[in-house]
């Protein structure tokens, strides 16, 4: 009686096979929330004019890659497909060395990143009253991270609104989300940069120091994290990597055998 088909690893098989999924349905709501972002958020747009920057943008670019590498594993690990699982294979090993060169690449050239960054929050900061999705991000990243403008409270100077020549009641001000207690008092904020105000009676009403520097120094604190979460990244990657050239092994191995023992079937 011919010996059945168990060479392949059936605990690989289907380990890869539930990997896979698991990235399917990631890139599909990936996919999803870009769309939605891109579509249904066009305020965004005037701020992400350039695609290349604009979050949505990568988001489906991400999710797609995600989606089409975890149906050809998927398919390719149940059906023991060796031309999809080399596929598989390949391109997570590209998107993995690309992923190094991308953070050697921010690490060597971080003064030029930080520069970009600075320069969309100081757009973003020009905009903050022209583009309601986008003052509510502003407002949740300083609430979020106590800061105020993207170097200091000074950037917003250049809105109209804030700035200390507008006739209005906001001038030499900064938004009440840049207040330290009271966020309810959207008046709070009013007049605090005007000319001879100590620094250090702003700093009991508001968080006078930028942004850039605040999300620096969060990610400096975080570091540990943010470390760990990279190398179970790129682990998950290398296991997902190992698994299939050790599926197509297992696969080749059997054709192989089938081969040498049923010749005539091939």
């Amino acid at each position: 009686m011919p010996k059945e088909h168990t060479e392949v690893s059936c605990c690989v098989k289907y380990l890869l096979f539930f990997f896979n999924v698991f990235f399917w349905l990631v890139g599909c709501l990936l996919v999803s929330v870009g769309l939605y972002a891109r579509f249904e958020k066009t305020a965004y747009q005037e701020f992400f004019s350039d695609i290349l920057t604009d979050p949505a943008f990568a988001l489906i670019i991400v999710g797609g890659i995600m989606f089409i590498l975890g149906f050809s594993g998927c398919i390719g690990a149940l059906r023991e497909n060796i031309c999809l699982l080399k596929f598989f294979s390949v391109v997570l090993a590209i998107i993995f060395f690309l992923q190094l060169a991308l953070g050697v690449f921010v690490f060597v050239f971080q003064d030029k990143v930080e520069a970009v960054i600075v320069e969309k929050l100081q757009t973003a900061v020009t905009k903050y009253r022209d583009n309601a999705d986008l003052q509510n991000l502003i407002d949740g990243v300083q609430q979020e991270f106590k800061c105020c403008g993207a170097k200091g409270i000074n950037d917003w100077d250049k809105n109209i609104y804030f700035n200390c020549s507008s006739p209005g009641s906001e001038a030499c001000g900064v938004p009440y989300s840049c207040c330290i207690k009271d966020t309810i008092n959207r008046q709070c904020g009013y007049g605090i940069r005007k000319s001879g105000t100590p620094t250090s009676d702003q700093s009991k009403i508001i968080f006078i120091g930028g942004c850039v520097n605040a999300v620096k120094d969060w990610f400096k604190s975080n570091m540990i994290i943010i470390g760990g979460a990279a190398v179970g990244i790129a682990l998950l990657q290398i296991m997902g990597i190992c698994f299939a050239n050790s599926l197509i092994s297992d696969i080749k191995m059997q054709k192989a055998r089938w081969n040498r023992d049923y010749p005539s079937r091939y």
